[in-house]
């Protein structure tokens, strides 16, 4: 919730830090949480249990990120969309396409935008809303809420958050400790 609400208030806010800030600061809560997990946690859980956590963690500022508030709208030109394909290695490996739209808007901002699916063709219109402050990127207007990463991230605490409780380094006789003298 800290995270989140940082990351909000760091994405939305009018009195909001400069981004070396927001991230250093966000960076360290990151860090230390990932280092007290891994520190409290017994055993080989403690490894898993600390990425699942920062994986969570990660997740939520991205899902801070996409809920952002985007206060201006316009009307932007697709003048022309690129296809960049992405290509994993490794276990499973895939092909990712990002979308990147180069973009005519009113004032000159936003000039671009990348999306997972062509938004409007070669000299078609797009509404897309944007931070006139810049700190998050444009997006299409009405845009889908990021629920699959909220989700993930939700997932992730939750393994993370048993794992502590069944394999913390206080063994079963001191997490239940007798309530009388």
């Amino acid at each position: 919730m800290a995270v989140h609400a940082w990351a909000a208030w760091s994405f939305g806010s009018a009195s909001a830090p400069s981004t070396t800030v927001a991230v250093s600061v966000g960076g360290a809560v990151v860090l230390v949480a990932a280092v007290a997990y891994y520190l409290l946690v017994d055993g080989v859980m403690g490894l898993w249990g600390a990425l699942a956590l920062v994986g969570a963690l990660l997740l939520t500022v991205a899902v801070a990120d996409r809920t952002a508030s985007r206060g201006e709208v316009a009307d932007c030109a697709v003048v022309k969309v690129h296809e960049e394909r992405h290509v994993s290695v490794g276990e499973g490996g895939g092909e990712r396409t990002v979308y990147r739209h180069t973009l005519r808007c009113p004032g000159g901002y936003p000039s671009d935008l990348a999306e997972d699916r062509r938004v409007a063709p070669d000299g078609g219109q797009v509404r897309i809303a944007y931070d006139p402050r810049r700190r998050v990127a444009p997006a299409v207007e009405g845009a889908s809420l990021p629920w699959g990463q909220g989700f993930l991230a939700v997932l992730l605490l939750a393994v993370a958050t048993a794992g502590a409780r069944r394999f913390s380094r206080a063994g079963p006789r001191d997490r239940e400790a007798p309530a009388g003298p």
